[in-house]
């Protein structure tokens, strides 16, 4: 079966900021992402769990699978939320079935 290259692109963000992200990827053309709750985690503050030290609306991750030329406009629209708040944005390189999808 033939795949093809694409960019993963997970961004774990404050879950009060997920509307603003995600309005920001629509509007930057990245047509699609999942949205998955995070229970906890370690960083550099230490370990925190949904109910810790981070606040009571916790964290989610949004991930986005794209095309490698269309990296730079998603970067740049989830960096414009991200840049003030708490949060990580991840790349990594995967391989995809049926790339008109992405």
């Amino acid at each position: 079966m033939q795949t093809h290259t694409a960019k993963r692109v997970e961004i774990v963000i404050e879950a009060p900021l997920e509307n603003r992200l995600t309005k920001a990827l629509t509007e930057a053309g990245v047509t699609g992402f999942t949205i998955l709750p995070v229970l906890g985690g370690s960083g550099r503050s230490g370990v925190w769990t949904r109910e810790g030290q981070v606040g009571r609306a916790g964290m989610v991750q949004v991930v986005c699978l794209i095309k490698p030329e269309r990296l730079d406009g998603l970067l740049d629209a989830a960096f414009s939320v991200v840049e003030k708040h708490i949060g990580v944005v991840s790349i990594t390189d995967a391989q995809v079935l049926r790339a008109e999808r992405f």
